[in-house]
């Protein structure tokens, strides 16, 4: 039987290292367009949704208002967002993407691929990747 105290043995250490290394992935593909990771998760929210109030993409990106305020406020002075104070509840705050910030997703569309070629994974791998993570994440929130 394994050990399970082996460092080789736990699986937790295996996904935070292969998120850790991913992350630098993206690090190098990002700073050529010119955002954060965190902004880039944002961004693709925005890119989706194209408004969205910060208590609703803190519960997408799962980040508090704490982390997500000042990266907002970098966004906005980047030009990449607006935030305003909704008209409906003054208390909520909403986020939309710029004209610069709409031009940002032609620049981000080989992002993907080009994470994809690095990691050197067929269609196959990612689809069962991709259900695997899911599963793990919906059994965690549940």
């Amino acid at each position: 039987m394994k050990d399970p105290l082996l460092l080789e043995n736990q699986i937790c250490f295996k996904i935070y290292t292969a998120e850790r290394e991913i992350t630098k992935l993206y690090r190098s593909l990002l700073e050529e367009i010119g955002v954060t990771y965190p902004q880039y998760l944002s961004l693709l929210v925005l890119w989706e949704e194209q408004t969205i109030s910060v208590k609703d993409l803190g519960k997408k990106l799962f980040l508090d208002s704490g982390t997500l305020t000042p990266m907002l406020k970098r966004m906005e002075a980047n030009g990449l967002v607006e935030r305003k104070r909704s008209k409906e509840d003054e208390r909520s705050v909403v986020i939309s993407l710029t004209e610069r910030g709409r031009d940002l997703k032609e620049k981000a569309k080989c992002v993907p691929n080009r994470l994809l070629e690095r990691l050197e994974m067929d269609g196959e791998e990612l689809k069962q990747l991709d259900q695997t993570l899911t599963t793990i994440l919906d059994r965690l929130q549940n």
